[in-house]
């Protein structure tokens, strides 16, 4: 098992390996919720362990590629099949590797009890097959290597169980259409448990004492509130009948006999208790007035996350004095867009937007302007688009893969988008209806009896966000934040996103795209054309302006202001474009583009020069795309020339992303590189031979891949020995967080991610540097 998969790191391409229960939590902890922490097995680690079966059987060996084709209406077949299948599983052994990597992790929380919940995904566009509830159960168990391995193998074996596989068979599931990951938490004490139920019309809480599997096995009534929507006021409240509660047996020695029924749990050793309630507390109402309005002010805070329709179970866990307020299971409605078309494609941007579509059939044909708040449907976005792409609501590619502009953009913008949809301008018509999906990388066409989806007539488009106010993200996390010491920087390039961005928890912007930054104040022209115009001084006062507001805004944290790494492909709209051949494939692109035509780069330099005289000493020089030393020591001599380092804190970097850094750093460091900023875009599409911009080929576009982290290692290294620091600014860290642990392991000095990645990045390098701490003090008391 490569690695697990905590809530706060998972990714949109993770869904599939870590299940929609796991996801749907994953979301709401990452927008800075109260979630049980907790990790995910994923369903590769399942596939791999029933591969590993060692049985002479041909329904085992096949296992998990078998299609199970079963006479389900013959009831005793079924029950042989399902119990064999379950017996094996039941039987084998879990490799020790496994055991011991979730047993160390849970270790972390110091708790005696876990619950594996089964998070399951379904690989099927086959309607209907969303209502699984009960199908499925948690298990608990003591935190120790022997009983996480059975209770591993119990949480697996489930899906064989003979309803499970009536359930597969009647749905059109096959076994290799099944994704079952196992979400592991620790259970604590509570002082109540149960769930809120919201839809439009009223909300409904359900609550008794302890633990919530009272009300899961229909062993009490809980009580129930009735709550208004609108004011949060309770209009109604029932006394239920609680006689018994659950508890976690903190002695964990004693021995349980009570068999659970339905929960997994069997007279075995376990962690849980059951308790009787004392007559007097069972006539009193679980939730004191404080806990009622957290759980309803949550409620109301959820809302614009999931819409009008969701389901939570939350638990209060602590003692009988003081709880603490956890999410644990999150159900967002299923049935939002009945009987629609699916088009799918790469979840490139997340989010859920409801509008128009408008088709644009050819991406060279820019109209002036765009409708507020439609879903633009385009073969592909290239970054002259950007002015226009402020007012959609949602974007869709045929073209482009995870580090395509269209997807650079939009998650930048905060835009929902899925790209690399094939055929999507010729399935797709101006002023259908569409649900994107950004998370699941899915198109719907809304029909128009879909009365659900347009929630009492409402005409106007409907966004449903799943990206945060960033205010609102900074106070709601950074309270509780742990201090980190590798630098996090952001990535930006749009000015109006300075006021959401400058109070996030960052060190400073670590890549300033200068390419879309002045995009909004070119009105479509090269900056050639202005300057052959005789308009240089003007567009240098714009230019000036545009850096001057990111250097404002973060002083005293430092901006790296990366100058301008254009392709004339790029740039199709533009009436004087770069004179490169379009059969160019990488174009006359960074530095190369300086020597050929230094007047804009020049002007660039004159435009830092500008800021550093109105007083602001933070901003520094990051140079693109260096193929050669050579081109390194023109553009600093230009730099001296221009007397920027007449200021000591300015800095001259380069980004490193031609494979050719790998053995000319030591030259770079020489010829007065101060510092370098890994660029995984570029450099994984050069090692790899793969475009990036092909969303075909996106399996094979792999940031992770051993020669990728292999070159990001030596650089990191490089930079080491050289006394320089070592920033990444790519997409990689953001969209696989996993990749962080090596990254800091390794020793890199910074991290700069988009904005929508911040938080999750932070606590993905607070982890890092906890578990290096923690090893250290392992190997010393060794």
């Amino acid at each position: 098992m490569n690695k697990l998969y905590w809530l706060d790191q998972i990714k949109l391409q993770d869904r599939a390996k870590v299940g929609d229960k796991a996801f749907y939590l994953s979301k709401i902890i990452q927008r800075g919720y109260p979630v049980m922490p907790g990790f995910v097995v994923s369903a590769e680690i399942l596939r791999q362990f029933l591969e590993n079966l060692n049985s002479s059987e041909s329904l085992i060996a096949d296992l998990p590629y078998s299609s199970l084709h079963l006479d389900v209406t013959n009831w005793r077949q079924l029950q042989q099949v399902a119990s064999r299948l379950r017996q094996e599983i039941l039987t084998a052994t879990v490799t020790q590797e496994w055991v011991s990597l979730i047993f160390q992790a849970a270790r972390e929380w110091q708790t005696s009890c876990l619950i594996l919940r089964p998070s399951l995904g379904v690989s099927t566009a086959t309607p209907g097959i969303n209502n699984i509830s009960g199908l499925l159960e948690s298990v608990f168990c003591q935190c120790e290597p022997e009983a996480i391995a059975l209770a591993l193998k119990r949480t697996w074996s489930q899906i064989f169980r003979a309803r499970s596989l009536l359930y597969w068979q009647h749905s059109g599931i096959n076994l290799q259409q099944i994704n079952l990951a196992v979400l592991v938490q620790p259970v604590e004490n509570a002082i109540a448990s149960g769930s809120l139920t919201t839809n439009a019309s009223g909300w409904e809480i359900e609550a008794t004492l302890g633990l919530g599997i009272a009300i899961a096995l229909g062993e009490i009534q809980p009580d129930i509130y009735y709550i208004q929507p609108e004011t949060g006021a309770v209009l109604e409240q029932q006394l239920g009948n609680k006689m018994l509660a659950y508890g976690v047996d903190d002695a964990a020695s004693k021995i349980f006999l009570r068999l659970v029924p339905n929960s997994g749990l069997t007279p075995d050793r376990t962690c849980l208790i059951t308790y009787l309630i004392p007559e007097a507390q069972q006539k009193q109402y679980s939730l004191q007035e404080e806990y009622l309005q957290q759980i309803i002010t949550l409620g109301t805070q959820l809302v614009s996350e999931l819409g009008k329709t969701f389901t939570i179970k939350w638990t209060l866990a602590g003692q009988t004095t003081s709880g603490k307020l956890y999410i644990t299971q999150v159900n967002p409605s299923q049935s939002m867009i009945p009987h629609s078309h699916l088009i799918r494609g790469l979840a490139a941007a997340g989010g859920r937007v409801v509008a128009t579509a408008l088709v644009i059939t050819n991406s060279q044909q820019k109209p002036e302007q765009l409708p507020k708040g439609v879903i633009l449907v385009v073969p592909t976005i290239t970054p002259d688009w950007l002015p226009l792409l402020q007012q959609v609501g949602g974007i869709i590619t045929e073209q482009g893969g995870l580090t395509s502009h269209a997807a650079i953009l939009a998650r930048e913008l905060g835009i929902t988008a899925v790209v690399n949809v094939t055929s999507a301008t010729t399935l797709i018509q101006t002023g259908e209806r569409l649900l994107l999906d950004g998370d699941r990388g899915e198109v719907y066409r809304i029909k128009a009896d879909s009365k659900e989806e347009m929630d009492k007539g409402r005409e106007e488009n409907l966004l449903i966000s799943d990206r945060p106010n960033s205010k609102a993200l900074h106070s709601a996390v950074t309270s509780h934040l742990p201090m980190i010491a590798t630098q996090l920087l952001v990535n930006l390039s749009q000015s109006t996103l300075i006021e959401q961005v400058q109070n996030l928890p960052v060190d400073g912007v670590g890549l300033l795209r200068s390419e879309l930054m002045v995009l909004n104040i070119l009105n479509g022209q090269h900056p050639n054309s202005w300057i052959l115009s005789g308009r240089q001084a003007e567009l240098l006062e714009l230019w000036s302006e545009q850096i001057m507001q990111f250097a404002r805004a973060f002083a005293p944290r430092p901006v790296f202001y990366r100058s301008l790494d254009w392709r004339s492909q790029d740039l199709p709209s533009f009436s004087d474009s770069l004179q490169s051949s379009p059969q160019s494939m990488l174009g006359e692109r960074g530095t190369f583009s300086y020597l050929q035509n230094p007047a804009v780069f020049d002007l660039e330099l004159q435009a830092l020069v500008s800021v550093q005289q109105a007083g602001y000493t933070n901003v520094n020089l990051l140079l693109p795309f260096v193929r050669t030393v050579e081109e390194f020591t023109f553009c600093r001599r230009k730099v001296e020339q221009a007397f920027l380092t007449e200021v000591a804190q300015f800095q001259l970097w380069m980004m490193a992303e031609v494979p050719s850094v790998l053995f000319l750093l030591p030259e770079y460091v020489k010829a007065g590189v101060a510092g370098i900023s890994i660029g995984t875009n570029d450099l994984t599409q050069l090692l790899l031979g793969v475009d990036r911009e092909q969303g075909q080929l996106a399996k094979v576009f792999n940031e992770r891949h051993p020669a990728v982290m292999g070159a990001i290692a030596q650089l990191i290294q490089m930079a080491k020995n050289a006394g320089i620091p070592c920033s990444i600014c790519g997409q990689a860290p953001a969209l696989y967080p996993e990749i962080i642990d090596k990254l800091v392991e390794w020793g890199i000095t910074s991290i700069s991610v988009e904005p929508e990645a911040v938080e999750r990045t932070y606590q993905a390098i607070a982890r890092a540097e906890q578990r290096l701490i923690l090893a250290a003090a392992r190997r010393k008391l060794n």
